[in-house]
């Protein structure tokens, strides 16, 4: 499982725009106002070859300024608790605040890592100022400024550097053994699911939208199957994450997809699909997930004529293109209706993440193809694309193009590439990488 990294701090220090550094990214919503950022930002940052998750946890008033203590309290004891590292964000042009000492006494009882970021260095005398950061007695100040990004490279080689050894905890158990993972909005039947695969009222089942707190590592090995079934927290629209046990649960389901081989994503056949959805399905890909949608309360729906699946399965690939290549599978937790069909097909996907194409067969049949469609030339220059292989070892399929201008070909070639080795070889349901290296 990759590293969880939470940002901390008061309002308006600029922790949303060092998340946005960091990640690369203009995600995060960034202005002079303290309490801009009103949801919690996700994302994943690569340096030095480590990958691993960041969490912006920012936008902490809400109501009033009369619970605006005890709210950055509760998120921060929540950042502590799940996070493997705290990125502790002050600002550097106003020293040392009540608030900066009210989180810091907090951070000094933990036992995480904590790493001091003295935020908005811009000028040269403002370097100097950041010593009276000590007095946290949180170690040395980084100073860095998070607009210009002087200092991030320095800091993030601190954040990996502190990065602690990697614990045989639950998401970490018999790793050979493949790892399902049930994720979607609240109330779409995700623990009824489970319940069904596993005949017994395992989990609490209501009404009541956001009723599973925890992801919950369930063993399955029946009818020849043994896989790890998890059943995670409903994800709610970020502006819906105001109480901090939803925020809890929020971090466990992202941490649960990252350590799972293939996720199902459960869409309420009542409500259709909706952002949140596509949100969610973004996560799945970002961390390269194989994937199926199981549209559930298939059996509350009037219309099941072909026509009615045809158009809803072309509803959600059109939502989730470019990548249409996954199943979709209607189901019925309350009535077990092809629940059986949803494992067979998981673990189907799960088969595909680990085919391996010999290389003669590889080069025989996408050689071809390259040759009836070779790359567009760029600026007089032509691409040769000389012989391809798989990557063995990897996660996900991976396919290495060796070529005299790598440079040169393009993200639309790319998937022309993508969309042959998914004509010629089953990948359904999985992702897989393409990369372009000079021979």
């Amino acid at each position: 499982m990759s590293q969880l990294i939470a940002i901390v701090g008061r309002p308006n220090v600029g922790k949303s725009t060092l998340f946005n550094r960091l990640t690369q990214t203009r995600t995060a919503i960034t202005n002079d106002e303290a309490g801009t950022t009103r949801d919690r930002q996700y994302g994943k940052v690569e340096w030095v070859g480590k990958e691993f998750s960041i969490v912006d946890t920012g936008g902490w008033v809400i109501g009033s300024e009369d619970v605006f203590e005890s709210e950055i309290n509760k998120q921060v004891q929540v950042a502590i608790e799940q996070a493997d590292e705290i990125l502790f964000v002050v600002d550097a042009t106003n020293g040392v605040t009540d608030l900066d000492d009210q989180v810091a006494e907090i951070l000094r009882r933990s036992s995480k890592p904590v790493i001091l970021v003295a935020n908005k260095v811009d000028a040269g005398e403002s370097l100097y100022n950041i010593a009276e950061f000590y007095s946290l007695g949180l170690g040395d100040p980084y100073g860095v400024s998070a607009v210009s990004g002087y200092g991030t490279g320095d800091l993030l080689d601190e954040v990996v550097a502190k990065m602690p050894e990697k614990d045989n905890d639950e998401s970490d158990i018999l790793d050979d053994i493949p790892k399902i993972c049930i994720v979607g909005r609240p109330n779409a039947g995700k623990s009824s699911l489970v319940n069904s695969f596993m005949e017994q009222e395992r989990h609490i089942v209501t009404d009541i939208a956001g009723t599973t707190r925890d992801s919950i590592y369930t063993r399955y090995n029946k009818f020849g199957f043994d896989f790890y079934l998890v059943d995670t927290a409903g994800i709610r629209k970020k502006n819906k994450v105001n109480e901090d046990i939803e925020y809890y649960s929020v971090i466990r389901s992202i941490r649960a997809i990252e350590a799972s081989d293939v996720c199902l994503l459960m869409i309420d056949a009542t409500r259709g699909i909706e952002a949140q959805d596509v949100s969610i399905f973004s996560l799945i890909q970002r961390n390269k997930k194989g994937f199926v949608v199981v549209v559930n309360k298939w059996d509350l729906v009037e219309d099941k004529s072909k026509e009615a699946i045809k158009h809803y399965e072309e509803a959600i690939r059109a939502r989730f293109a470019p990548f249409i290549d996954f199943p979709i599978i209607f189901a019925s937790a309350l009535t077990k209706q092809r629940i059986f069909k949803v494992l067979e097909t998981a673990l189907d996907v799960c088969k595909n993440r680990q085919r391996i194409i010999p290389t003669s067969q590889l080069n025989t049949v996408m050689l071809e193809v390259i040759s009836a469609y070779p790359p567009p030339a760029n600026k007089g220059k032509f691409v040769r694309i000389k012989y391809v292989t798989m990557l063995k070892g990897s996660p996900i399929p991976t396919f290495i193009f060796f070529c005299n201008l790598p440079q040169w070909v393009k993200e639309p070639y790319r998937r022309y590439l993508e969309n042959k080795i998914r004509e010629n070889w089953d990948f359904h349901g999985t992702p897989i990488n393409i990369f372009m290296r000079e021979k």
